[in-house]
């Protein structure tokens, strides 16, 4: 795969920093207009890690996608990936034994659970917070089947992002995605 059409798998639980390093490393990276798959745009609703866990390799083969309407609680529009332009995939449930082969490299954001929760709730308010004891068994789940942080070919830090995508961003810029 040549270095412009790379694919990145970044997991990690709720709350964790997986986004925001995601965005960053998807907004500068280097020589190419990289695509951020993000499965908060398609998970099958609240209960939904598992099913869109499984959905993921599917996505890295066909190239296509499709979204879910959070405000109608139903299926949303098709997409499809530019299989020419790099792709993050970003999301707790993204990095699995099966979606592994299909990425060139994969990354782990581990932090505490109360900072994780803190950051979460800030974010995203109360209407997370009815959801977060259900979301996190889903996780909790996912890490007993997949095991993803001894998956990831890198373990990140999430409490300072910014400097974890400096290093990666640095890494694409040489050639390479080993930080």
């Amino acid at each position: 795969m040549q270095p412009d059409r790379r694919r990145l798998l970044v997991d990690g639980r709720s709350g964790s920093g997986k986004t925001e390093l995601a965005q960053a490393i998807a907004a500068g990276w280097p020589g190419a207009e990289a695509q951020l798959l993000r499965l908060d745009d398609f998970y099958p609703g609240w209960g939904g890690l598992a099913e869109a866990s499984r959905l993921v390799p599917q996505i890295l083969r066909t190239g296509r996608w499709q979204s879910w309407d959070w405000a109608a609680s139903r299926a949303g529009s098709w997409h499809e990936i530019d299989a020419d332009r790099p792709l993050v995939v970003e999301g707790v449930g993204g990095l699995t034994r099966e979606s592994l082969p299909l990425a060139d490299f994969s990354i782990w954001v581990d932090l505490g659970d109360d900072d994780r929760k803190r950051r979460a709730l800030a974010r995203d308010g109360q209407s997370y917070a009815r959801h977060w004891d259900e979301w996190a068994a889903q996780e909790q789940a996912f890490l007993q089947r997949e095991d993803p942080r001894s998956l990831a070919g890198a373990i990140v830090d999430g409490s300072d992002t910014a400097i974890a995508a400096e290093r990666w961003l640095t890494a694409l810029a040489a050639g390479t995605m080993e930080v």
